[in-house]
């Protein structure tokens, strides 16, 4: 039946839900963007868990009511704590029928979803736009689906001159009677969004609100309510990017270097709002090699520098980086993944860059690499980098990606250490007989020498070098340098705790993953051992080097399986065999190192990967250990 024509005061009770996912779609510009996470952070203030994803066209700006053009943001909802974007959708709130369209098409709606549709199109004066509009809210009402027209525009219109730039509002005050929030937090997250502006805008925009709250109320026969705890504890919400730009200014680091990058770029302009008020400078170089070769000189200059960058940046940087490794400077490289290669989809997730940040460079380079799974450890990440970059005099790489960058969860907020900050610039004379690369013959390590100390002097070069910084081809100095410089690897995996298992230690199947995949992959082991399934899982937060007792864990399981963000060849492909089978980035890490026979599953949607498709995968492979396969 046609949810249109039941429009009426709601005088039911709210039903009550242990979770649900919202989505708000328009097009470009209109705000719907805002409006989720306006929505993301009022419902973390009631105190449900939320995590919030930007849903971003390819296009920076694509045209106008197009299928592909869909912007807005989607906000899971739950009662409890919140690690990843759920499965598909429960109610949308959408601009106009096209954006919606691609996101059915996109297969991102459950069966039966709630939408919210704006009508000013039934009547638009284009008659092809109204006839596309009426066939399509014919069709999705035939599909099963719960169609709610709502005069948006004809409802904004009576309070700004500009409907266009009021409907975010207006639907954020819908939503916040929808699902039991109250208007007050509303009022005041609609202070906090706009409170830059004149004072006359704040006005109009929580009138706006104020009117979709009393229209929901007035015609939709529908509410719901997600219980919530409060957390006892002080809590913040950010995006992955601006958690890390915290972390940078909480490390101690004073340089961040950067060229402006989709999906990269918030973090510094984070900091660029920001970093001077703690004693901060941002360097916007001309390009990505500019901004790296600025950071190394920063770091070389007594400071570690960080730059930051998505996977194209990252392939400039390449000649720097290994500059650095070279001059063993500290240095923190971060790689905000996107899909590739290429321009490839500058705003769609990807992990597709694991092996280059292990591997890349020409020769021998070793760098720490790491990989957040989380809001929370994007901040921590970022202090545990610069340590360990001073500690070793190396580079530190922190592959964050595209899911991670634009989603938001709450997490405690961090009490500062001291223990975060970088010590004081030591300018202590150099003792004699010191040398710029005087490597320990146990761990790699050598005295950082800093410019200006008295006795420190040298002539640093990107050459290969002894000891002395004095250029040396021969095979012997060679070997020896490259020799130490690994050694530092082997020294930090010494201080590596082994990674935690999630469910039992031993069982029939371990899912691995690194990053962003964390979360999901976790809640579909949950819900699978609910099931009686011998499942677990394990989060890499160090791939290079691995921390000690992996190979242990992988021995502990019948079967392991990488769940990954990157390409691995299909086995039901009639090309494909096991003779020339490309696997997925850490599957292919984790076969070579410890001889294991390590499947995986791996998709590259340009979103983040499902519980649910996990769960299925998880299943057929459990149903193929059962078959003896």
């Amino acid at each position: 039946m046609d949810a249109t024509l039941q429009q009426k005061p709601c005088t039911q009770a709210r039903t009550r839900l242990k979770e649900h996912i919202v989505e708000i779609i328009s097009d470009s510009g209109e705000g719907a963007q805002k409006c989720g996470q306006s929505l993301g952070s009022i419902a973390a203030m009631m105190g449900n868990g939320i995590w919030t994803t930007e849903i971003i066209p390819a296009e920076i700006r694509p045209p106008a009511r197009s299928v592909a053009g869909a912007s807005g943001n989607r906000i899971r909802i739950g009662s409890a704590r919140v690690t990843n974007g759920g499965d598909k959708t429960d109610l949308v709130v959408s601009f106009n029928e096209q954006v919606l369209l691609g996101r059915v098409r996109a297969d991102e709606l459950k069966p039966g979803a709630i939408i919210l549709l704006e009508d000013m199109w039934r009547t638009h004066k284009d008659a092809a736009i109204a006839a596309s509009y009426a066939q399509t809210h014919q069709r999705l009402v035939a599909a099963g689906y719960r169609v709610y027209e709502v005069p948006m525009e004809q409802e904004c219109r009576t309070l700004v001159a500009d409907p266009r730039r009021g409907k975010n509002m207006f639907a954020l005050g819908l939503l916040c009677q929808l699902y039991d929030f109250g208007l007050k937090l509303a009022v005041d997250q609609v202070e906090h969004a706009f409170g830059k502006k004149d004072r006359s805008v704040v006005e109009a925009n929580i009138r706006l609100l104020e009117r979709g709250h009393a229209w929901a109320e007035e015609n939709l026969d529908f509410r719901f309510t997600i219980p919530a705890v409060r957390s006892t504890v002080p809590q913040v919400v950010v995006n992955g990017n601006t958690a890390l730009a915290l972390g940078v200014m909480a490390s101690g680091m004073e340089i961040c270097a950067m060229y402006p990058i989709t999906p990269a770029t918030s973090a510094s302009h984070y900091l660029a709002e920001v970093f001077e008020e703690v004693g901060g400078i941002v360097h916007q170089a001309e390009d990505e090699i500019a901004a790296c070769a600025f950071a190394i000189g920063a770091s070389y200059a007594g400071k570690c520098a960080v730059t930051i960058t998505s996977g194209p940046g990252y392939s400039l940087k390449q000649e720097g980086i290994g500059l650095a490794v070279m001059g063993e400077i500290p240095l923190v490289v971060v790689n905000v993944q996107r899909g590739g290669p290429s321009t490839g989809q500058p705003t769609k997730m990807e992990q597709g860059d694991l092996l280059t940040a292990v591997y890349g460079s020409h020769g021998d380079a070793p760098k720490v690499v790491m990989a957040p799974g989380n809001i929370e450890e994007c901040f921590h990440s970022v202090i545990a980098a610069r340590r360990i970059a001073e500690t070793f005099n190396m580079v530190v790489v922190i592959l964050s990606d595209a899911g991670l960058a634009t989603s938001q969860q709450p997490f405690p907020r961090p009490e500062f250490s001291e223990d975060w900050m970088a010590s004081p610039v030591d300018q202590s004379p150099v003792p004699e007989g010191a040398k710029p690369y005087d490597w320990d013959p146990k761990t790699g390590l050598s005295r950082r020498f800093k410019p200006g100390q008295p006795g420190g002097m040298h002539t640093l070069t990107g050459l290969a070098h002894d000891a002395d910084s004095h250029v040396a081809y021969d095979a012997v100095t060679n070997q020896e340098a490259l020799h130490r410089r690994s050694l530092k690897l082997a020294a930090f995996q010494k201080t590596l705790k082994p990674p935690q298992v999630f469910g039992a230690p031993q069982g029939d199947l371990l899912l691995v993953g690194w990053g962003s995949t964390k979360g999901a992959i976790e809640e579909a082991v949950t819900a699978l051992r609910a099931q009686g399934h011998q499942v677990s899982s394990m989060n890499l937060q160090f791939l290079q080097p691995m921390a000690p007792g992996i190979r242990e864990a992988l021995d502990s399981f019948r079967s392991v399986m990488t769940i990954e963000g990157n390409w691995s060849d299909r086995t039901d492909d009639n090309l494909i065999d096991e003779s020339n089978r490309r696997y997925s980035a850490l599957a292919t890490m984790l076969r070579a190192r410890f001889l294991v026979d390590v499947d995986c599953f791996s998709e590259v949607c340009g979103q983040s990967i499902k519980p649910s498709t996990i769960r299925r995968v998880a299943v057929e492979r459990l149903r193929k250990l059962k078959k003896g396969a």
